[in-house]
């Protein structure tokens, strides 16, 4: 099941498999390694849901929710 990001629950990791976005928030995205193929893992979330915390490439990254909406990723099965 494939879903952006933001959406992702607390613990859920998976596979990205596209960066949307204009402009400046895709070159960004991509400059930070989300790019697809790499694997996400879903850290923490702040209490309103903004921003949220991920583990990519062995390091953690804290992304916007509007960051987060433009990447959508497949979702690894336990």
């Amino acid at each position: 099941m494939e879903k952006s990001l933001d959406t992702f629950s607390l613990g859920e990791s998976g596979i990205i498999k596209a960066v949307s976005g204009e402009g400046k928030i895709k070159r960004r995205l991509f400059d930070m390694g989300i790019t697809p193929g790499a694997e996400v893992y879903m850290r923490k979330k702040a209490p309103l849901g903004d921003p949220i915390e991920i583990t990519i490439r062995n390091y953690e990254l804290t992304l916007r929710k509007a960051e987060a909406a433009c990447v959508v990723a497949e979702v690894k099965k336990v």
